[in-house]
């Protein structure tokens, strides 16, 4: 192209977190200009964070559903919008873009229920649009070189999956404090049914389902909520019977004290094992059947290409959370820049979350309830 994806942010106004992540990691790789925006329902907030970013007066605006009509009408208009407010908005924000034929890319988890999003598809796939949804540790290079590894074959076949997601922040009761990032979280008319399985829970569920390709059978969970008063869980276990014969577990927790984003999975097949924590990304650990341990370093000459094409600086310098956003951003400039060139795009080589995967957990969260609400009980998986 000659020139930058122009791209949009819904949310993300003066002190929000998530929106702050966002825009380092669109203006990373220097691929997106970021030209509009509707910041906060709060306007004079809105108008604010718009011009400390630097943005023309007139295309910060009031109402998303504003942006979206003026953008879609302009010929500079924005090429992608960017959603990053809590759950309960995403899906009514993305349709709206969506019907004016703007590409979206959209924080996690998509929405607040799998019908809400499966209806979203169908407009997506209408408008023959690009969907991608921002589970931003797939984008970290030893995620995607332990992927290549197990489609390589040189697990073998798959036995036992673990996945832990242990935070303690909300081990009191925060959103009590005036604490913004755990008022909504913990708000199940904000945040949805799925309190810690929604917020982290899910991550921990698409960290299994983008390395290993596997898909769930069975679901036994028990969700529980220590802090008195709160709405939401806290605190869930999940045990999984994959199709095929693996089984699996995933602990996620908002109330493990001495954990602060202690994200890790392990995989055993029958030739090997790894293991990978988020805390320390830039290594995976590799242990082939009557050998000893191989610790593989992001940058390393033995990884792959799915790794080597996300991997900026050399080994030994930290990449992570901001680069592992980034990467998806990226993931979809290639896409999208094809698409407005209208050259021909071989998406096979595409990595980044899309709609199907927030569908898929959506359907996790619910059949986590689900069996939870019925004493743990296993339940077939609902994919459909």
């Amino acid at each position: 192209m000659n020139r930058k994806i122009r791209i949009g942010m819904v949310g993300g106004g003066k002190d929000a977190f998530i929106g702050s992540v966002h825009r380092i990691a669109l203006r990373l790789d220097g691929y997106y200009e970021l030209v509009a925006g509707s910041f906060s329902s709060d306007f004079e907030n809105s108008k604010e964070t718009g011009n400390d970013l630097g943005l023309e007066n007139d295309r910060i605006y009031k109402t998303y559903q504003e942006m979206a009509e003026k953008e879609s009408t302009r010929v500079d208009g924005i090429d992608v919008v960017s959603i990053v407010t809590p759950n309960h908005l995403h899906v009514p924000i993305a349709k709206i873009f969506a019907e004016k034929g703007i590409h979206i890319i959209c924080d996690k988890p998509i929405g607040m229920s799998s019908e809400e999003a499966i209806n979203l598809k169908k407009v997506i796939e209408s408008k023959k649009l690009i969907f991608a949804l921002t589970h931003n540790y797939t984008g970290y290079p030893m995620v995607r070189h332990a992927r290549s590894l197990v489609q390589k074959g040189d697990l073998g076949s798959l036995r036992v999956i673990q996945a832990e997601y242990p935070q303690d922040w909300l081990t009191t009761k925060a959103e009590d404090s005036g604490l913004k990032q755990a008022e909504w979280r913990t708000d199940p008319n904000r945040s949805g049914a799925g309190g810690c399985i929604g917020d982290i829970g899910t991550h921990a569920y698409n960290l299994i389902r983008f390395i290993t390709g596997l898909e769930v059978d069975e679901i036994s969970a028990d969700i529980h909520t220590f802090v008195e008063g709160r709405k939401v869980d806290d605190n869930a276990q999940i045990m999984l019977r994959f199709k095929g014969g693996a089984k699996g577990s995933i602990w996620s927790s908002q109330v493990a004290v001495g954990n602060e984003n202690n994200l890790k999975i392990r995989i055993y097949g029958e030739n090997a094992g790894i293991e990978w924590r988020q805390e320390d990304p830039n290594y995976l650990s590799y242990t082939k059947f009557g050998s000893p341990a191989q610790n593989i370093t992001r940058g390393s000459n033995i990884t792959s290409d799915e790794a080597k094409n996300v991997t900026r600086i050399p080994q030994g310098h930290p990449e992570g959370y901001l680069e592992g956003f980034a990467n998806i951003y990226s993931d979809v400039y290639k896409e999208l820049s094809a698409k407005i060139d209208r050259q021909e795009y071989d998406k096979s080589n595409n990595c980044y979350p899309t709609i199907d995967d927030g569908i898929d957990g959506m359907k996790f969260i619910e059949n986590v309830i689900k069996s939870s609400n019925n004493n743990s009980k296993w339940i077939q998986f609902n994919s459909n």
